[in-house]
């Protein structure tokens, strides 16, 4: 899975037929603490994501598991928004953990 924030859209008059009517998005992946990565890639919308959400988006055969992408061309598509994310705190560094 791949976490991630709504950064545009794509708009695409001209597109395969099994991708009519679907909304396409562009991600930028973030670390867990919400540090944007720097490469970019288009997703299906499966989930009404809006701009700037955080979403949880697949990849390869995954997305074409999610609703409505069964025989679609797509190589990743958004599977969830996050409401929230927390983790465990690290160790301090230099320190074991128990």
């Amino acid at each position: 899975m791949i976490l991630a924030r709504v950064v545009g859209t794509v708009v695409a008059t001209r597109k395969d037929p099994r991708l009519e009517g679907k909304k396409l998005l562009i991600l930028r992946p973030v670390t867990p603490e919400g540090k944007e990565e720097s490469s970019y890639v288009v997703a299906v919308d499966t989930v009404s994501a809006g701009y700037r959400e955080l979403v949880l988006a697949v990849s390869g055969s995954s997305a074409r598991m999610a609703e409505g992408c069964k025989d679609t061309p797509v190589d990743t598509s958004i599977i969830g928004i996050v409401d929230s994310l927390s983790l465990d705190e690290p160790a301090p560094k230099g320190k074991a953990s128990k």
